[in-house]
């Protein structure tokens, strides 16, 4: 059992649940906590589901960092009553007989499964960050209407709602999800220099893409999937050809919608325009090659490609949803449109093409915003909260001692 109130731990015993390891913004938020939070204060690992994908996976890069991984074959991303039931009652057992102090889930089937099955286990603290809401406008009504009555019966199991943008607290309130004083707004953390200092040159990777040394280049990074809305950044690419017929265009990354990404580029003629570079592990370097950062989403929490395209110096033009519109301070820190539009996305990436000087006053109010994603913040203000939930429960964690 785990420890009674009033009593003093030793090491405060954290588990991760994420039902996939691949490439993306909340699978390297929780990879950066389970790694960063101090390991003289806390013991902490990560579970997931065995499923990875075209995105890429970063199980391998768990494992390098040294943080212990389960991995449970019944947590799977697709709504499957036999596994679903399987794995609740799987991770319930693994949870109480691991003994967690903390319990911190992420993603909306581990979200949903977790929190149930830590109060199942008695978990002292449970925790849930929201990376992104499973509903969204659009969606089959159905569908919708099943994720929010799950994440209504989840919030009842849960201690605290993290979120990364204060807009995906005020959609949840909107639909009934939870109250105010349940959210605590910690924005996704990345490593800010990491990114101020790229470790290719600008030239050399241009030459390393193909690309002219004066052409101007529009890029992007995200999964080709249905939530970065990649057939609008193509078609918004094809606007810009049409303006700027000297620009070029590069998308980071890979998914499901492929073979779709590349029929399209074919029939409109961008074939030799358009780079798809597929996965890569040096974004940092490819941001450090882009004139015009520019992100199609039609739904996000809040994308950790903004900060990161922020500290590069990059100037941003991006769909007008959740996460993006209190990272970005329209025609400050960026540019932002509506989504599912890509004529206008395509607009506004012409008019920074062609107006150098607002596109330079833009990245750098960008880099002054990009400070407040650093990762150490993010990891410091999680610390707290599982400090303070619990003192709430009457459970004192052992100080370590200093150095």
């Amino acid at each position: 059992m785990v420890e009674r109130v009033g009593s003093v731990l030793g090491r405060v015993r954290v588990l991760h649940p994420i039902t996939r390891l691949i490439v993306g913004g909340a699978q390297e938020n929780t990879m950066l906590t389970a790694a960063l939070l101090d390991p003289a204060r806390y013991e902490t690992s990560i579970l997931a589901g065995p499923q990875t994908g075209p995105e890429g996976e970063i199980i391998s890069e768990v494992r390098a960092r040294g943080i212990p991984l389960t991995v449970l074959p019944e947590l799977v991303r697709e709504i499957n009553p036999v596994k679903d039931l399987l794995a609740l009652a799987k991770l319930t057992t693994f949870m109480r007989r691991g003994q967690y102090h903390v319990v911190h889930t992420h993603s909306s089937k581990a979200g949903i499964l977790g929190r149930v099955a830590a109060r199942l286990a008695g978990v002292p603290v449970i925790v849930h960050t929201v990376h992104g809401w499973g509903f969204y406008d659009g969606q089959h009504p159905a569908v919708r209407v099943l994720y929010i009555a799950l994440e209504k019966l989840a919030d009842r199991c849960c201690d605290r709602l993290i979120v990364v943008s204060r807009l995906n607290a005020d959609k949840g309130l909107a639909v009934g999800i939870s109250r105010p004083e349940k959210y605590v707004t910690i924005y996704s953390g990345i490593n800010v220099a990491k990114y101020a200092r790229p470790t290719v040159d600008r030239p050399t990777m241009r030459a390393v893409l193909g690309i002219p040394a004066d052409a101007p280049v529009v890029g992007t990074v995200g999964r080709l999937s249905p939530q970065k809305a990649p057939l609008d950044w193509i078609h918004a690419a094809a606007v810009v050809a049409q303006a700027v017929p000297e620009a070029r265009f590069v998308y980071v990354g890979d998914g499901p919608l492929r073979p779709a990404v590349e029929a399209l580029i074919t029939e409109l003629g961008l074939t030799d325009r358009v780079i798809l570079a597929g996965l890569r592990r040096d974004v940092p370097n490819m941001l450090a090659t882009f004139d015009v950062f520019a992100l199609s989403s039609r739904w996000e929490g809040l994308p950790r490609v903004i900060p990161q395209a922020m500290a590069a110096g990059v100037p941003l033009v991006c769909t007008r949803v959740d996460g993006a519109m209190e990272a970005i301070a329209d025609g400050v820190t960026g540019l932002l449109v509506p989504p599912a539009q890509p004529r206008a996305l395509g607009a506004a990436i012409v008019s920074l093409l062609r107006d150098p000087a607002r596109a330079q006053r833009l990245a750098a109010a960008g880099r002054c915003r990009a400070a407040d994603f650093g990762v150490h913040k993010m990891v410091a203000d999680i610390d707290a909260l599982y400090q303070a939930l619990l003192a709430q429960k009457g459970i004192q964690p052992a100080q370590p001692s200093a150095a």
